[in-house]
C-alpha cells in the first residue's frame, strides 16, 4: 500500500501538502514553512490527492 506524508503550512494551517512518504520538500522556496503532520495510506485520501502526487510529486488539500 502506498503511503503519503502530510505537511501543514505553519502560516496557513488550512493548507495541507501531500508528498510520497519519505520525499523531501526541495521544490519549495522555503520548506521550513511546512510542518510534518503524519502519514496516510492512499485508501484514506481523496483520489484527487493521490492522482496529483503521482502526476507531479505533490498535491495541495484544503484542510478546513
Amino acid at each position: 500500500m502506498k503511503e503519503y506524508d502530510l505537511y501543514i503550512n505553519a502560516k496557513k494551517p488550512a493548507v495541507g501538502l501531500y508528498v510520497r512518504a519519505g520525499a523531501v520538500l526541495t521544490d519549495f522556496a522555503d520548506p521550513k514553512e511546512w510542518v510534518f503532520d503524519g502519514s496516510a495510506t492512499e485508501e484514506l485520501l481523496p483520489a484527487s490527492v493521490v492522482e496529483g502526487v503521482e502526476a507531479v510529486g505533490h498535491a495541495f488539500r484544503d484542510m478546513d
